[in-house]
């Protein structure tokens, strides 16, 4: 996975709350393989109506070319399928921004390189006001957590570690393999100040 720290692109509304996983992507789409794409099957239900046509007026539908989405709170709530965030980054998403999210879906976001961003209430309206029925160019900076779009220029929380694996495009072991010294000195100490807690080699008797 490559890492990125600021994204060019343009920025859709979707306000809606609580936008669940089964809602990002239905679970009877999930036995496709991800060698073929999940980016069709993003929010499916919400794009067309029972005989599979696209509703002309949803944002994604209107702006598919989009890689910002800015919704509702409780984005990404429900079970822990990874596969939604397969279908947002397949479809082109690189952000999101909303008040909150799932913790799961939040995890896997970072995991697979696409940004919860954390906004306040206040600034959700405003870039709801902003891009109301448009599609906006927009630049996200993960160094200074913010976004801008025109004149306006919203900050967003970001978890520290989650800002360096998104920046360096590491998963949870490229984390953990970046503190490899300290991790090789605290083995050392522990050793000698406790060396009971090594295991003694078992050899088989002749």
């Amino acid at each position: 996975m490559s890492g990125w720290s600021q994204h060019q692109g343009h920025a859709i509304a979707l306000p809606i709350h609580n936008v669940d996983t089964d809602q990002l992507i239905p679970s009877r789409f999930m036995s496709t393989p991800r060698s073929e794409g999940y980016g069709r099957f993003l929010l499916h239900d919400l794009r067309r109506d029972a005989d599979g046509d696209t509703h002309p007026d949803f944002p994604l539908n209107r702006h598919a070319h989009a890689s910002v989405l800015v919704t509702g709170r409780n984005f990404g709530s429900g079970s822990s399928r990874e596969a939604a965030v397969y279908a947002l980054v397949d479809a082109g998403v690189r952000a999101v921004f909303a008040p909150s999210f799932g913790d799961i879906f939040a995890g896997n976001a970072i995991n697979n390189g696409l940004l919860p961003a954390r906004i306040s209430e206040e600034d959700m309206s405003l870039l709801f006001q902003a891009l109301a029925g448009a599609a906006l160019a927009a630049e996200v900076c993960l160094e200074n957590s913010h976004i801008q779009i025109g004149d306006l220029r919203i900050g967003f929380d970001l978890d520290p570690g989650w800002r360096t694996k998104l920046i360096n495009g590491w998963d949870d072991i490229d984390l953990t393999l970046a503190h490899r010294a300290d991790i090789e000195r605290h083995k050392e100490d522990l050793i000698r100040r406790a060396p009971w807690v090594r295991p003694a080699l078992i050899t088989k008797s002749s």
